[in-house]
């Protein structure tokens, strides 16, 4: 039996008292990757994302482990909910125009010391200030460095289109706005390698294409290593008494930590390993997170359908943004169909071995996305189910 017959085995007897549709966490797999977080972060605290987990359980789960400290939130209002709730060190890692959630954070003392919030423009402070509401409360305030590579004079961009904040100058300048005004205090720089943490440099099938990334990731890293360290030396002229500086992703962990100018490492994907995270070369996880489909159709020979399964990730649209069948091993999609909104063709000669009511395990693309399709999550121990967990969407909250 190989080793994916083995956790197929195991998880269709932890379920068998479960109807699918039903998501999974295998905490086994899931504190495996915690750890390989950690030591490749070599030394340096680990803040989790939490968009790529969307369980306040697992969080807190992965939080009372050492190495990690600190969530990276996704949207405002989320970040109030988790500091409300009692999570400390909140990062908002995105700018928010939500003026409801400013005008709380700006009159709740203990939000306010909780929670930091984003920015790259000062357009964004004059938001918070008119959304105060008579709220007094200091805000923290983290700016936000482009990590893209320029190439040929800046005609050619490699990285997430984030923050229009680039070089030294302009960083310093922001946080001197933040240092002049009121209401404000200056604590955190974030600078996010989308273009290395979060593009596989070992694509299967594509050696020349691979080789390619790798050589654009290793020009990437090199020159965002002397303009992240300068730009660190430029606010902290400013802000002498800077809390953290913020790096990397789940597929750079352990070159982000290796600067300097870096305080600590955020990722999060690296807990559950989509398959979006299975075409690198610096590390290797397990698949913990996964969700199963039942069988209700054998339409013929090498071919069962499951119930729905359509559940896209975000991002461009492609082959790789879909979820993959994982278990039983062989399966594939109809091309004709793909994966659909209400039911979902297999193909291959493990259907046969299928029947009605039988599960067929998948992988999401993307991480934390998969919990905005379920209420809860099974936590498998063995071949056990330990707990029944909600996800966001089962505490009634969809942030985004």
């Amino acid at each position: 039996m190989t080793p994916r017959a083995a956790d197929r085995a195991r998880y269709d007897r932890a379920t068998a008292h479960l109807d699918a549709p039903l998501a999974v966490v295998d905490l086994e797999a899931f504190d495996a990757n915690a750890a390989d977080l950690v030591r490749r972060a070599g030394g340096k605290p680990v803040r989790v994302a939490s968009k790529s987990v969307r369980c306040r359980a697992l969080l807190e789960r992965v939080l009372a482990r050492e190495g990690f400290a600190g969530i990276m939130s996704f949207t405002l209002d989320e970040s109030l909910w988790l500091a409300r709730a009692g999570f400390e060190d909140v990062l908002l890692a995105y700018p928010s125009a939500d003026r409801t959630g400013f005008a709380e954070l700006a009159r709740d003392p203990k939000l306010a010391a909780t929670v930091t919030v984003m920015v790259d423009d000062v357009a964004q402070l004059d938001l918070i200030d008119a959304a105060r509401a008579g709220g007094t409360e200091e805000v923290r305030v983290c700016l936000e460095l482009d990590t893209a590579l320029h190439l040929l004079g800046g005609r050619i961009r490699l990285g997430a289109r984030r923050s229009p904040l680039r070089e030294p100058a302009q960083l310093a300048e922001l946080a001197r706005s933040v240092a002049r005004r009121p209401g404000f205090r200056l604590v955190g720089i974030m600078a996010y390698e989308g273009h290395v943490a979060g593009v596989g440099d070992a694509v299967a099938g594509h050696p020349l294409r691979s080789r390619a990334i790798r050589l654009m990731q290793a020009a990437a890293r090199r020159e965002l290593v002397e303009r992240r360290a300068a730009v660190v030396r430029a606010v902290r002229a400013v802000a002498p008494d800077l809390e953290f500086v913020n790096g990397g992703g789940t597929g750079s962990v352990q070159h982000t930590a290796a600067e300097d100018a870096v305080t600590e490492i955020a990722a999060g994907s690296g807990l559950f390993v989509p398959r979006l995270f299975d075409n690198y070369t610096s590390f290797s996880g397990r698949p913990a997170a996964l969700f199963a489909q039942p069988v209700v159709r054998r339409p013929g020979v090498g071919v069962v359908t499951v119930l729905g399964g359509g559940y896209p990730a975000s991002g461009a649209a492609g082959r790789d943004r879909l979820p993959v069948p994982y278990l039983p091993e062989g399966l594939r999609y109809d091309p004709q169909e793909g994966p659909g909104e209400v039911q979902t063709p297999l193909l291959g000669s493990p259907a046969d071995d299928l029947r009605i009511g039988d599960k067929v395990w998948f992988r999401h693309a993307k991480a934390g996305e998969l919990c905005e399709r379920f209420e809860s999550l099974q936590l498998i121990e063995g071949d056990r189910i330990t707990a029944t967990v909600p996800t966001y969407r089962g505490e009634g909250r969809t942030f985004l």
